[in-house]
């Protein structure tokens, strides 16, 4: 008898954007999409972005922006940052928002480490990653967007008390993410239940291949608090 094969985890393919996403794009970059500056980023050009002040969530590698649009409807009072280079994905969301009404939604076309780095520490109140690619070739596991420089850059943009949130539907990377985290001097946390969050077509397309979905969520301590 020939043996299964091991379902393999939903990779995110770059795809065309459909004449609603250009025409969104079209209409709407100007209110959506953030005119990023070259230098620091500091809590107060947020609050000009936004044109008030709010906790500042961050989702990286949104996909098609359905977790982002569903936490900015959940936190009306949080200003909600999407983090992509995935151009479908920004006419997605821009489309949610104007369906949904939601104007507390910005998208920033960035690198995502590149743009914690620049950030003002302590400004953050949530980073969130779920379902990044999981590169499941050992020679490509250096690509993956959770390493040490991450959990540093994300840690130190978070506030006291702020979040990580992560999710992903293969083994080995969710095992890599809980080893780096771990080791992380000023977060605590681990394995969670659900995190808040529609299903994902990345998260269905894992659950109906029979992968297991692992949630993480770390909190950021105070500087020299030990974890209890």
């Amino acid at each position: 008898m020939t043996k299964a094969a091991a379902p393999q985890p939903y990779l995110r393919r770059r795809g065309r954007l459909t004449t609603a996403q250009a025409r969104a794009l079209g209409r709407l970059s100007g209110r959506y999409l953030v005119d990023l500056p070259e230098t620091a980023i500091d809590a107060g050009f947020w609050r000009g972005v936004f044109g008030r002040v709010g906790p500042l969530a961050i989702e990286t590698c949104f996909g098609n922006g359905a977790a982002l649009a569903h936490l900015a409807k959940s936190h009306p009072t949080w200003n909600c940052l999407g983090v992509d280079v995935y151009r479908p994905g920004f006419g997605a969301l821009i489309l949610a928002c104007e369906r949904d009404g939601l104007d507390n939604v910005r998208i920033a076309d960035a690198e995502v480490l590149g743009l914690l780095r620049r950030l003002e520490p302590g400004t953050v109140h949530r980073v969130s990653a779920f379902f990044p690619d999981p590169w499941p070739k050992k020679r490509h596991h250096k690509r993956r967007l959770v390493n040490e420089d991450f959990a540093a850059a994300a840690t130190a943009c978070l506030e006291v008390g702020g979040t990580l949130h992560l999710a992903t539907d293969w083994d080995d990377y969710a095992a890599q993410m809980i080893d780096v985290l771990d080791a992380a001097p000023d977060l605590a946390g681990g394995v969670t239940g659900r995190s808040e969050r529609p299903v994902t077509p990345f998260e269905a397309k894992g659950i109906a291949g029979g992968r297991r979905v692992v949630d993480l969520a770390y909190r950021r301590l105070a500087p020299g608090r030990v974890a209890p």
